[in-house]
């Protein structure tokens, strides 16, 4: 393929790529920084060739894993598993993995906190669960047990079974227990913690009901 450069034209459809043509003829494409240092006339050998063409996959590589961990934080795993399917050499997608995590772009353990803080806020688990989340992100034991130090969860029981026992305040106790218990369980909380959370739940919407009624009654 070694030639010397004739042309070099931005391309049509990605004014951030430029092709590059040897002899008349189109030879390759690059992203365009890498580019600026050419100019026509200029010979290029198989060697710079095969140089330029690794670096433009390394950016490649690179822009598509950043616009994939832009849209929410990503674990390691989670990133290895991408470049794996887009076919990302494991050279290059280690060293992908250095950068990132260089530029705190990439971090494991600010990954699991913000999981877990995210849960909390917003779909309470027990620890049961949400380790086995974690696990399925590919995260170490260590990494997951300090994320896990900040879960409270009795608090989020109780929060969950007030939420969820309002849209089954209208069965009966029996039916209502069952349900919400097994809503509780399958969402990692102990037979116990939901029991009792499930007791509070009960307890409050029919003081809720009772105040209600005499309010009606006045």
């Amino acid at each position: 393929m070694a030639g010397t450069i004739t042309a070099l034209k931005i391309q049509k459809r990605n004014k951030n790529r430029v092709n590059v043509y040897l002899d008349e003829r189109y030879a390759f494409s690059l992203i365009s920084h890498l580019a600026v240092p050419l100019h026509r006339g200029q010979i290029l050998d198989d060697d710079d060739i095969a140089r330029l063409q690794e670096k433009d996959e390394y950016y490649k590589a690179y822009e598509r894993i950043t616009k994939f961990i832009a849209h929410r934080p990503r674990s390691e795993t989670e990133v290895r598993r991408r470049m794996e399917r887009q076919g990302v050499s494991p050279d290059l997608a280690e060293r992908i993995i250095e950068r990132l995590c260089t530029l705190r772009l990439l971090n494991d353990a600010e990954f699991a906190r913000l999981w877990v803080e995210n849960r909390e806020t917003f779909r309470p688990r027990g620890r049961h669960m949400l380790r086995y989340e974690l696990r399925q992100k590919g995260l170490s034991e260590k990494i997951i047990e300090e994320a896990l130090e900040q879960v409270d969860e009795e608090e989020g029981a109780h929060r969950l079974a007030l939420q969820q026992g309002e849209r089954l305040a209208c069965l009966d106790r029996s039916t209502f227990r069952q349900k919400l218990m097994g809503y509780l369980v399958r969402r990692g909380y102990s037979y116990e913690l939901a029991r009792h959370a499930v007791s509070e739940s009960w307890q409050s919407l029919a003081k809720s009901d009772d105040n209600y009624q005499e309010s009606e009654e006045k």
